[in-house]
């Protein structure tokens, strides 16, 4: 689907990343306040996710492809499930599964990129994008939350 298609990208981005990075000798210090930032941005991304659907991303942002909207049923289910991926694999990291990464750099990169892609898309809209006045928070969480898995992991 084009309009998830940076999504992709940065699945992607984040598989290599889970592949090539190892985990650091175990430090629980560390552990605990990656999780602790990833649990902030879980918080920070329902905030995010509220303001879409109430805004209506899920309709603004098709058709700003090009594309036909979303259902609502399918805006909210996307991201319920990402949602429950999230919050199990935190289970996976205390418990030092290398895969559990994976959802997690998922998470870093997308919060990142929606930090730097609703104002984008708000500038070329000419005002309000739906997601624009979360993304900053969204956007900061994502990059500490990549700056805690950098300092976890090696190559």
């Amino acid at each position: 689907m084009l309009g998830t298609a940076g999504l992709h990208v940065l699945a992607l981005i984040a598989v290599v990343l889970t592949l090539s990075r190892t985990l650091k000798q175990e430090n629980e210090a560390r552990l605990d306040g990656l999780v602790r930032v990833f649990l902030i941005g879980l918080a920070c991304q329902c905030l995010h996710f509220i303001e879409e659907f109430v805004t209506g991303f899920y309709l603004l942002f098709p058709q700003f492809l090009g594309l036909v909207a979303w259902s609502p049923e399918f805006f909210v289910t996307f991201n319920l499930g990402w949602m429950a991926v999230w919050l199990v694999s935190v289970v996976g990291i205390l418990k030092h599964y290398r895969m559990a990464y994976f959802p997690v750099w998922f998470f870093a990169l997308g919060m990142f990129a929606n930090g730097i892609g609703h104002p984008l898309l708000a500038l070329i809209y000419g005002g309000y994008f739906p997601g624009l006045f979360t993304s900053p928070l969204v956007g900061i969480v994502g990059f500490l939350l990549a700056g805690h898995l950098f300092q976890a992991t090696e190559r």
